[in-house]
């Protein structure tokens, strides 16, 4: 009861954020929580620390970005077709990773990722490091121009809900239990007759094509996909605000991206824009070693004492 009344407050704030905030900003921040969102399917349910994950991120914003550009199709059929491309390589990276546990699944997931990088600096259609640019917005279904940045947000946010109900089902699901028994303890889950390498390897999948949900989204919100969007960094960026966040929580990634971002517009124009990753260097030392658990994880430790003492 107290998590759907917390599920509702935060949507009344979504709604009613535009209305304070610059809505690129919030959109910003939709999009990048919902690429931290999808990393956590895989860490902190799957137990399996992914350092590629920029490469679906930046698939679907390419996918999206030259089907919107190039061919013409309209925003929802561009997302989807970035969502789908996203989750194909993501089986495809999953089928080469998910036998592989510990930093060899990290360096197979990193290595793959640079490989794709690599790809999308020397295709011709995208731009190089000049990136695709003046990706069209479109109309919603051809009726609705999302030129409008309001506009814009509500579309964003609605996009944002359905990939965070997705990565709700499923945690909560008989799926995602399976996935925690083979977090918890892989060789008790195989003498129970699951098969971890398949379910391992369809949550990589389905947190892939999340991801590329994001990535598609974010294209459409900057008019842009580039190389940014691939590069090894943003697989660093994107564990830096789960952890912050708090692994293993549902709206823990969310936080954390909210976090990072914010930091990120706040010192990018000022003097301090030159040290900003050593700043975020900083951070990341400080939330591994002072609260482990992140900042939603801290929070509800607290609420927890809280609740055991009322309880007394």
């Amino acid at each position: 009861m107290r998590i759907n009344k917390l599920y509702l407050s935060l949507l009344v704030l979504a709604l009613l954020a535009p209305l304070v905030l610059y809505p690129v900003f919030l959109m910003k921040v939709l999009c990048y929580g919902l690429f931290a969102c999808a990393f956590n399917l895989v860490l902190g349910y799957g137990g399996l620390l992914s350092l590629g994950h920029a490469a679906f991120l930046g698939t679907g914003a390419y996918t999206t970005g030259y089907l919107a550009t190039r061919v013409g199709l309209t925003p929802e059929l561009a997302i989807l077709a970035g969502t789908a491309a996203a989750a194909a390589l993501g089986a495809l990276f999953g089928k080469l990773s998910v036998k592989r546990g510990g930093i060899y699944f990290g360096m197979i997931t990193l290595a793959l990722a640079q490989l794709v990088f690599f790809f999308y600096l020397q295709a011709p259609f995208t731009g190089g490091e000049d990136g695709m640019q003046g990706i069209p917005r479109g109309e919603l279904f051809g009726l609705l121009s999302l030129e409008d940045n309001l506009t814009l947000y509500y579309f964003v946010l609605a996009v944002f809900l359905l990939g965070f109900w997705v990565i709700h089902r499923t945690v909560h699901s008989p799926f995602g239990q399976v996935m925690k028994a083979i977090r918890e303890n892989e060789a008790r889950a195989m003498s129970l007759g699951y098969n971890t390498d398949d379910f391992k390897w369809l949550l990589f999948t389905l947190s892939a094509a999340v991801a590329g949900l994001a990535g598609s989204t974010k294209a459409l919100v900057f008019q842009l996909a580039s190389l940014n969007d691939a590069h090894w960094q943003m697989s660093g960026e994107v564990v830096l605000m789960t952890l912050l966040g708090g692994v293993g929580t549902i709206l823990g990634p969310l936080a954390g991206a909210g976090v990072i971002v914010t930091i990120q517009n706040q010192l990018s124009g000022g003097e301090l824009g030159n040290y900003i990753h050593m700043i975020m260097g900083a951070i990341f030392v400080i939330c591994v070693l002072a609260f482990r658990s992140g900042i939603v994880g801290e929070i509800q430790k607290l609420a927890g004492r809280g609740f055991s003492r009322q309880g007394r």
